[in-house]
C-alpha cells in the first residue's frame, strides 16, 4: 500500500468525482433563482452564523473524543495527537476527492504515534460505519415524523442497505480466519507478506467492532454529534430567516450529508446543495433560502476544518514520502 498510489494515482476517480460534483451544480442552477439566494445570504445575521461556528466546534471535540474511544482497544492516544491528525483529514478531504482524506488522516496518526496506519484505517472504517448507521437512523426518524415521501425516502433506504452490507463486510473482515476455506487464502497470500501484513493490521483495526464497550460509547457520541450537527443546521437556516422544525433540520442534515457519500468532487460541493435544495423542497422550504443555508451551513464546516487543519504543524515526512512513493509502513 503505497501513499502515491492511494492519493495521487487515481486521475480517472479524481475527473469522475469532479465531473459529478459539476452535474449537481448544474442542476441546483437550474432550480433555484442564484441572484435571490445570494441576497439572502449576504443578510445572513452574524450571530446566529457565531452559534452555527459553536455547534461545529462541539462536533468536532466529540469526534475527537470518539475517534480516541475506538483507538482504546488497540493503544492510548491523547486528544492533541488525535485533534491534529482529525484536523489533517478534514483538510485532506476539502481538497482532494473521494475521501481521499481518511488514508491521509491514518498516515499522520500513524507518523505521531506509532500505531500501524492499516490498523488505524480499519478504525476509521469502523467510525464511518457507525456514522452512517446513526445519520440513517435520523433521516428515517424524520422522513416518520414529517411523513415524507418519493426520493427522499427512497435515498435513505438505500443508505440503510449500504448500511447493512457495510456492517456485514466488516465482520467478514473479522471473522475471515473462521469461513471455510480460510487456510487456502492463508496459503495464497503466504506469496506476498506484504498484503498479508497489511491486512493482518487492517483486522486490527476492525476488531475494535467485537468491542462492545467502546462501540456503545462510539454510538453514543455519534448521537451526539450528529445532534450538533442538526442544530447547526437549524442555526444556519435562522441566520437567513428560516426557521424549520427540528424534524425539518435532521432530515436536511442527514439527507446532505449522507450526499457526501457520493464520489464527488473536493470538500463534496454540488452534491451537499444538490440534496439540502430537493430534501428542502420536499418540507415545504423555497429553493432560494434552502440553498443560502446549505451553502452558509457547508461554507462554514469547510473554512473551519480547512483553517484547523492548515494550523497543524506542518508534516514534512508526510508530504516527501507521497512525493517519494514510499510504502506505508
Amino acid at each position: 500500500m503505497r501513499v502515491r498510489g492511494a492519493l495521487g494515482g487515481r486521475p480517472g476517480r479524481a475527473a469522475l468525482g469532479v465531473a459529478i460534483s459539476v452535474v449537481a451544480l448544474g442542476l441546483v442552477a437550474r432550480t433555484v433563482d442564484l441572484g435571490a439566494a445570494w441576497d439572502t445570504l449576504r443578510s445572513a445575521d452574524p450571530r446566529w452564523v457565531a452559534v452555527l461556528v459553536a455547534f461545529i466546534g462541539g462536533d468536532i471535540v466529540l469526534r475527537v473524543v470518539r475517534w480516541r474511544v475506538l483507538l482504546a482497544p488497540l493503544a492510548a492516544v491523547g486528544s492533541a495527537p488525535a485533534l491534529a491528525s482529525l484536523l489533517v483529514g478534514y483538510l485532506a478531504n476539502n481538497v482532494l476527492p473521494a475521501r481521499l482524506g481518511e488514508i491521509v488522516r491514518s498516515h499522520d496518526l500513524g507518523r505521531r504515534t506509532g500505531i500501524p496506519r492499516p490498523t488505524i484505517l480499519g478504525t476509521i472504517v469502523i467510525e464511518r460505519i457507525v456514522d452512517t448507521m446513526v445519520v440513517v437512523a435520523i433521516a428515517a426518524v424524520a422522513i416518520l415524523v414529517l411523513s415524507v415521501r418519493d426520493i427522499v425516502a427512497s435515498a435513505v433506504l438505500v443508505g440503510f442497505a449500504v448500511t447493512s452490507l457495510l456492517v456485514v463486510g466488516v465482520a467478514v473482515g473479522i471473522y475471515a480466519h473462521r469461513l471455510p476455506g480460510a487456510g487456502r487464502i492463508r496459503a495464497i497470500l503466504g506469496r506476498w507478506p506484504r498484503v498479508r501484513d497489511v491486512l493482518r493490521r487492517l483486522r486490527a483495526g476492525l476488531s475494535v467492532a467485537s468491542d462492545v464497550r467502546a462501540m456503545a460509547a462510539a454510538v453514543v457520541l455519534s448521537i451526539g454529534s450528529w445532534s450538533l450537527t442538526v442544530l447547526a443546521f437549524a442555526a444556519a437556516a435562522q441566520a437567513v430567516g428560516v426557521e424549520p422544525t427540528i424534524g425539518q433540520a435532521a432530515l436536511l442534515a442527514a439527507g446532505s450529508n449522507l450526499a457526501t457519500a457520493i464520489p464527488a468532487g473536493p470538500g463534496y460541493v454540488g452534491t451537499f446543495e444538490l440534496a439540502a435544495v430537493t430534501i428542502a423542497g420536499s418540507v415545504g422550504i423555497a429553493p432560494a433560502p434552502a440553498l443560502a443555508f446549505a451553502i452558509l451551513a457547508h461554507a462554514t464546516a469547510l473554512l473551519l476544518t480547512s483553517a484547523g487543519g492548515a494550523c497543524v504543524p506542518f508534516r514534512k515526512g508526510l508530504v516527501s514520502s507521497w512525493r517519494a512513493g514510499r510504502p506505508i509502513p
